[in-house]
């Protein structure tokens, strides 16, 4: 792996945590959990919401591009893998994509019109809520597939040469952890400590991509 190879990475997949970061904290200033207020706010901040969506893409397009650049990245390795690893990666980028139609669908609803005439006003906020829960669902799903990902990733770097074992044992860890939502109630538990542990691996390897190599 060249500094060059090693820099590109390292700058999309920095790329995507502060677009990741940029659009959680967009959202989470306009959805909160009571289901008025947070019809209020989309209504008051619709382009600050519609923008937090957007950057969302953006966050999961940069995955799409870091997925294709690991499997180029770990070809020499193991192809086999690392084309498993792209292929579950590319899945839960899909399945993140498709959740932002959830989130959309909640300011279309309380516009109101022909579509909505069958609700009574009262229960179009809980309506609007329902789907940014279902895209909620869409995105623990898509960690499952994150976790495989992760997880493949990891067994690759302890398989290589050119990265420390340590961030593969980590990515290894991540990926165990994200595993987890195929058993959403342990998850729920558990979720502070799976976070953390695949945020700090990940953002550890972004480190060193940058920095280190």
């Amino acid at each position: 792996m060249t500094k060059r190879t090693a820099r590109i990475i390292g700058v999309v997949y920095l790329l995507f945590f502060l677009t990741s970061i940029l659009s959680d904290g967009l959202l989470k200033r306009v959805v909160v959990h009571d289901a008025a207020a947070t019809a209020t706010n989309i209504l008051t901040h619709k382009s600050l919401f519609l923008l937090g969506i957007a950057t969302g893409l953006v966050e999961t397009g940069f995955y799409v591009a870091l997925t294709a650049l690991f499997y180029n990245l770990f070809k020499p390795v193991n192809r086999r893998i690392s084309l498993v690893a792209a292929f579950f990666g590319l899945v839960g980028c899909a399945l993140q994509a498709s959740g932002s139609v959830f989130e959309l669908y909640p300011l279309a609803i309380l516009r109101g019109g022909p579509s909505t005439a069958l609700f009574k006003a009262e229960q179009l906020p809980g309506l609007a809520l329902l789907f940014l829960n279902l895209n909620d669902q869409t995105g623990n799903v898509a960690l499952v597939f994150f976790g495989v990902y992760c997880l493949l990733i990891g067994c690759l770097i302890l398989r290589s040469i050119f990265l420390p074992r340590f961030l593969g044992a980590l990515m290894v860890l991540a990926g165990l952890g994200w595993l987890t939502f195929l058993y959403p109630p342990l998850a729920d538990r558990l979720f502070a400590y799976i976070a953390v542990l695949g945020i700090a691996a990940e953002a550890l390897l972004m480190l060193w991509l940058v920095v280190r190599v």
